[in-house]
């Protein structure tokens, strides 16, 4: 179950993490040669960039994890942000053979390193946001699940897990003007964001206090596509507000 701040337990996220795996694995295998210069739901960004950066930033939320195990922090990327900007644009010009294989080895790493994690090892801390090995493996979850869904191949943002999007709720709730209201068309879910960016949660059963929040309805993961600032799969009903930056 979801704990306070959005967050599943350990062994919770890992079990959709894995099934998250399984998923890429499978849009994977629909990459042949040539359609990894085709174009991904990210604009700018070919399916290569995107798996490109899907291997980066696997690989540095599992060393997170390695090293937080042996009781050490390292920083999420050497070099930082222009180190991981470097790091995408030079592995986007492999084949479809080279990304695939080096997106499945990093996949297979992760399952090595993650899985090998203890029931008293989550609250471990970690430079990521300088939390815990919990929100680095949430930070996996996201990063898998949205740009597995950007790759523009054998999925998309429907097939996301239902405990995601209500995840993406609360850890996007930054970007979300005050009094937002985001409603479930087939579904209980009705989420107020606060004012201070916060929410009032699924459930909450609030209409804007002042009366003037927009409110938008539709699919849940299309809820939450677009909360990520993605396309939606289904259309939105509602005024659209625009959205803050990914905090």
């Amino acid at each position: 179950m979801a704990e306070a701040g959005g967050l599943l337990r350990g062994p919770e996220v890992w079990a959709y993490v894995l099934d998250g795996h399984e998923r890429l694995r499978i849009a994977l295998a629909e990459l042949t040669e040539g359609r990894e210069r085709g174009s991904s739901r990210l604009p700018g960004w070919t399916r290569a960039h995107v798996l490109s950066h899907i291997e980066g930033i696997g690989r540095a939320l599992t060393r997170q994890a390695r090293y937080a195990l042996k009781g050490e922090l390292i920083e999420v990327y050497d070099g930082g942000r222009p180190a991981r900007d470097a790091g995408i644009e030079a592995g986007a010009v492999r084949s479809a053979a080279e990304l695939t294989a080096a997106v499945t080895a990093t996949l297979a790493e992760a399952e090595a390193v993650w899985g090998s994690v203890g029931d008293a090892d989550w609250e471990r801390p970690v430079r990521y946001r300088d939390g815990d090995l919990r929100g680095a493996l949430h930070c996996w979850w996201r990063e898998l699940e949205v740009h597995t869904a950007d790759a523009n191949l054998a999925t998309c943002s429907a097939a996301w897990p239902r405990e995601l999007c209500l995840h993406l709720f609360d850890f996007l709730a930054p970007r979300a003007p005050a009094g937002l209201t985001l409603v479930e068309s087939d579904g209980p879910v009705r989420h107020t964001f606060g004012a201070a960016g916060g929410s009032a949660g699924p459930g909450a059963g609030g209409e804007d206090p002042t009366g003037r929040g927009p409110v938008v309805r539709g699919r849940l993961t299309d809820l939450a596509a677009w909360l990520a600032g993605r396309q939606p799969h289904q259309r939105l009903d509602g005024r659209l507000p625009d959205l803050g930056p990914w905090p």
